[in-house]
């Protein structure tokens, strides 16, 4: 009897259609056409995206219908599926609706859940975009720059009061700021700046980067924000949206000295 060879897989070419097995709590069965996934090595990052967004098309679904839809083995899957609820992306769905009786443990179930709804939401920079854009055109540019400000208007009422409690010194001042603004997820710290005469205010993130490369107006904003906090005329030396690897604001903490004068001023 001769050997049987396995079977290659060939990448299909065609969309496929996932149909939950049994009916939504609803009792309606959902039947969502996604684009296919080729077989072969993929990135694990881009596997669970697709995942993602098979359980927020066809959601509650099970571990089994995933790893038919996407040609992997049930261990892979509840691989993916662990990662995506360790990060609270997805969650076993609670039915309200007792199911039949079966043999063995009934499948868990998953739906997406809003964490996971915002990872998958990605036209939101985009329509921000689109909004401030419309907002130049019927009300011209000096209410971009009214917007600019009163958004920075929120940041530092936040963070007011932790300045003003670090006391006259600036250097003290600018730690605290870095301190509140890593907290709201900034990445931000204060560096000691050339000379020891300036500290440096570095943000790693920024939350509407894309949108800033466009409407530098509120970087602009954000700077005068911090200058105000501090009590100092501050400088930006770099933007992530104007292409830096961080945001760098330069904060004076010694006034030069006088210019000496000469014995016939």
């Amino acid at each position: 009897m001769s050997a049987t060879m396995p079977a290659t897989r060939e990448p299909r070419s065609t969309p496929r259609t996932l149909a939950a097995a049994s009916a939504a709590p609803h009792g309606a069965t959902s039947t969502t056409t996604l684009p296919s996934v080729p077989s072969g090595p993929v990135d694990e990052a881009g596997t669970r995206r697709r995942i993602l967004e098979l359980v927020a098309a066809d959601g509650p679904v099970s571990a089994a219908e995933l790893a038919a839809e996407l040609d992997l083995t049930g261990t892979a899957i509840r691989r993916h599926l662990d990662v995506l609820k360790g990060t609270a992306q997805i969650a076993v769905h609670e039915s309200s609706t007792p199911a039949p009786a079966r043999r063995g443990r009934p499948a868990r179930r998953y739906v997406v859940t809003a964490q996971g709804q915002a990872a998958l939401s990605h036209r939101y920079p985009e329509l921000a975009a689109q909004a401030l854009r419309f907002l130049a055109e019927v009300a011209g540019p000096g209410a971009l720059e009214e917007f600019a400000e009163r958004r920075v208007r929120d940041l530092e009422n936040r963070h007011s009061a932790a300045v003003a409690a670090a006391g006259p010194d600036v250097q003290a001042r600018a730690q605290a700021l870095a301190d509140g603004l890593a907290r709201d997820g900034y990445a931000a710290t204060a560096r000691p700046g050339p000379g020891a005469r300036a500290v440096q205010l570095c943000q790693g993130h920024c939350p509407v980067q894309q949108i800033a490369t466009e409407f530098p107006q509120l970087c602009e904003a954000e700077a005068h924000a911090f200058s105000r906090l501090l009590g100092v005329h501050v400088q930006r030396l770099s933007t992530l949206a104007a292409g830096g690897h961080v945001c760098t604001t330069n904060i004076p903490i010694t006034t030069p000295p006088a210019p000496v004068e000469g014995p016939n001023a």
